[in-house]
């Protein structure tokens, strides 16, 4: 049986607190390995060979720091289906879902390849007699995430990426549940070149995520994961004086206009609800029909196709969706799915008596359909995180934008219509920080920046893109003045130049 220690200063080491957790294989319900977690003096002792190996690693330019970005892109690519395959296995998504995982990573990756264009400072020539300005983007010093079970190959990559591409160390402090490809990153950055002590993986729980958030060494915190461990994180980090960007839950709506082309809707709110078993925190999980025909013309289509969905192993090519990551995610569906029946929802497909034959053990949860949902129900308030849609059937246009607007989660959304005037609307007015037009999961690419609004983000400045070169540097501003040789007199007021 496989045990993961940790990763520190380049090489693999044992863990030495005692303590670990099973990993398990969701497809089957067995226990695959066990992982080590971290105590404080673990987390210490890698805080500080992540910052003596940060003083080289910033003076090395970043043309050349692009260049070990590189490497370890054409290593990723040259291992992805074995690192989807480690990835299912312990996940539980499908191998092609797998496969997307770390596309969406080592698209972040790709764009870190231009980090010498991206640290590019401003100057300005002239702005007083003999005096230019500029400015400077420098490291902060030593970086650490901490990243969920959901995207246990694009969210590290998300994180350390682009701080390691800026001249900073990383300790990653990945998800217990699904450690094996977390690991496997490190030793393929190793491969790529980068000095030892620059990546290091910490496994652990809360001792470890604790001992990051409080130790002087870190200068920085990134996090995803719920809204109540993002907003802990937040809080504990900012207290000490850290940077922090912590992304939390989502409930996630599909505004459905009454012009839209219904069998198109229904393909992408298919795959965006159910997809990876709905455990992504950019899952459609409310529909928003606007009016009684688009409504009904919806769930007559929806809902055969619901139950058509097919559940199977994480190897299965033809499965829409597999496991989920553990025992615990499965009885949390059938929780909520009992508190939506008692709170008067419609439970029109109910997946909860699926079983896998020939893996009975295995942690599977058919597909489930909920109709006429309102919004004081928990169903609709609560992220569920797993296979569960709801259906809210709004009047009108306006009253399908103020659900948007009203919930307490701001992550991503998305209208369906062939309108214009509907869709410039509904971008201009949405309260939500990722949204939609005709398409259900809105993603942004590498470039640009990911993040939501409201309690499903905590922090000034999102994930990737520009702005995680802005997280992950600190400005510094220079004014420099070079003697002409003419002597001037002595000046007491404030300088005006």
């Amino acid at each position: 049986m496989t045990s993961y220690g940790h990763f520190i200063g380049g090489k693999h080491v044992a863990g030495t607190s005692g303590r670990s957790a099973d990993v398990f294989t969701p497809m089957t319900g067995e226990v695959a390995s066990h992982v080590s977690l971290a105590s404080v003096e673990e987390v210490d002792a890698a805080v500080h060979i992540a910052a003596a190996a940060q003083i080289g690693w910033a003076a090395v330019n970043p043309q050349r720091r692009a260049r070990v970005m590189m490497r370890f892109l054409q290593l990723v690519l040259d291992n992805q289906k074995t690192l989807a395959e480690l990835l299912a296995r312990e996940h539980g998504k499908t191998v092609p879902d797998a496969m997307g995982d770390i596309q969406r990573g080592y698209e972040v990756v790709e764009f870190c390849c231009g980090i010498p264009h991206l640290l590019k400072g401003e100057f300005s020539d002239g702005v007083g007699p003999s005096i230019d300005a500029y400015s400077l983007r420098q490291p902060l010093g030593v970086a650490a995430g901490i990243t969920p079970f959901n995207f246990p190959a694009m969210i590290p990559m998300w994180k350390f990426a682009p701080a390691i591409a800026c001249g900073n160390s990383f300790i990653l402090k990945p998800s217990e549940r699904d450690p094996g490809v977390p690991m496997r990153l490190a030793e393929l950055m190793m491969e790529a070149g980068l000095p030892a002590g620059v990546l290091n993986v910490v496994n652990g729980d809360k001792v470890a995520v604790d001992a990051l958030l409080d130790h002087p060494g870190i200068a920085a915190v990134g996090f995803v994961g719920s809204t109540p461990i993002a907003e802990y994180i937040y809080a504990r980090g900012a207290s000490k004086g850290k940077r922090v960007h912590a992304f939390g839950g989502a409930k996630n709506h599909m505004v459905i206009m009454p012009d839209a082309d219904m069998d198109k809707t229904v393909d992408a709110l298919i795959g965006a609800g159910y997809g990876s078993g709905g455990q992504r925190c950019m899952a459609i999980s409310v529909a928003v029909p606007v009016g009684q025909a688009a409504a009904d013309r919806l769930m007559e289509k929806l809902v055969p196709r619901v139950e058509a969905l097919r559940i199977g192993l994480s190897t299965d090519p033809q499965a829409d969706y597999g496991p989920l990551v553990t025992q615990a995610a499965v009885d949390r569906v059938h929780q909520y799915c009992d508190i939506g029946i008692k709170e008067g929802a419609d439970l029109v497909v109910d997946g909860r008596s699926f079983k896998m034959q020939g893996y009975e053990n295995g942690f599977y949860v058919g597909s489930c359909l909920f109709d006429n949902v309102t919004k004081d129900m928990r169903i609709y308030k609560e992220e569920i995180f797993g296979p569960v849609l709801s259906v809210v059937r709004a009047k009108s246009y306006e009253e399908g934008l103020a659900l948007c607007n009203d919930h307490e989660y701001g992550n991503g959304t998305a209208i369906f219509t062939r309108d214009g005037d509907a869709a410039r609307d509904f971008v201009s007015r949405v309260q939500v920080g990722m949204v939609g037009v005709n398409v259900p999961i809105p993603t942004p690419l590498a470039y640009y920046s990911f993040g939501g609004w409201k309690r499903s983000a905590f922090g000034d400045l999102n994930q990737h893109g520009p702005d995680a070169v802005r997280f992950y540097t600190k400005t510094k501003n220079v004014t420099a003045r070079w003697p002409s040789g003419v002597k001037e007199g002595v000046e007491f007021s404030m300088p005006t130049m």
